[in-house]
């Protein structure tokens, strides 16, 4: 079954005036229609954000306005599940394979070009994949909070995968049958969201039966060698380990579920060898939603270069 919800549901959302745009893409219980945003000249570089668990494009507010401001086109999809793309009423009609079919879809499709990527969460996972399987699309990379779980140890990978936090997040989520997203995302901000804005991520479920991506995403990573995800996850490695174009790690300064992570892109992959590396102070693990203004001027300064 597919749903989609009310478009009234995104009637009072703040800071967010940008028009809707939809791909339609084809799966086995019909068209699924992936929303996006599509902002500044279509001519010029492209800005693609990608989100992750359990939110959607309109964490990246503050970013996408400044990126169209500067001239440039900020393109902010939502998976399939979240936002105001259709949901799949089924938690087995995801997979870590379809979320990058899909991304794969999306790009081709609008013939997106010369991409700087900026992905947080499940978007570098499915932002990285994207581009391993078409890197001359690709024009450089920015990882905020993010990860691409390899099984591997040290230094190919971080100590202690997948450790207590991610360990619970799983299993918490994988026979549950309702989440409080707002509650979530608020939870892991340093400081508490407001209810307007809280009310703004749970607006793309009306109830329970619109989450059957949200409570699937955590089940999805790969935490042992032998889950899918995992081999494809190293196969992406073995191209970002031959990754010459600029890849700029922003991780904030409050998450401790993706921390380790920073020095592992810094330390493997070529073209992490610059100076435009930022921690950025006084965010959670959104660092999009707490701190989008610093998040955006470092898209600023990375996209002129390039």
């Amino acid at each position: 079954m597919i749903l989609r919800t009310p478009e009234q549901r995104f009637s009072a959302l703040p800071d967010f005036p940008f028009t809707p745009h939809y791909h339609t893409l084809t799966h086995g219980a019909g068209e699924l229609r992936m929303a996006y945003v599509d902002e500044g000249p279509r001519a010029a570089p492209v800005v693609l954000m990608l989100h992750g668990e359990p939110s959607w494009s309109f964490a990246y507010r503050k970013v996408i306005a400044a990126i169209a401001k500067a001239g440039y086109r900020a393109v902010a999809p939502d998976h399939i599940g979240f936002g105001r793309s259709d949901k799949l009423a089924d938690r087995s009609a995801y997979s870590y394979a379809s979320f990058i079919s899909w991304m794969c879809d999306f790009v081709s499709a609008l013939d997106l070009r010369d991409i700087l990527l900026v992905c947080q969460d499940w978007g570098g996972p499915i932002g990285l994949s994207t581009l391993a399987a078409m890197p001359e699309r690709f024009a450089g990379v920015i990882a905020a909070n993010t990860l691409l779980p390899n099984c591997e140890p040290p230094p190919a990978g971080v100590p202690d995968w997948p450790g207590d936090i991610i360990n619970a997040w799983v299993a918490m989520t994988r026979d549950a049958t309702d989440l409080p997203v707002s509650e979530i995302v608020s939870g892991v901000c340093v400081t508490a969201l407001s209810q307007t804005v809280k009310d703004a991520y749970d607006a793309p479920f009306p109830d329970a039966s619109y989450k059957a991506a949200v409570l699937e995403f955590p089940s999805l990573i790969p935490l042992r060698e032998n889950q899918p995800g995992c081999a494809e996850n190293r196969a992406v490695w073995a191209l970002l380990d031959q990754w010459q174009k600029p890849f700029v790690t922003a991780f904030s300064d409050g998450d401790p579920a993706t921390a380790a992570w920073s020095d592992v892109f810094r330390e493997r992959i070529p073209g992490a060898a610059n100076d435009w590396h930022m921690t950025i102070p006084g965010a959670g693990h959104f660092v999009q939603e707490e701190q989008g203004e610093a998040l955006a001027g470092l898209v600023e300064r990375v996209r002129e270069a390039i």
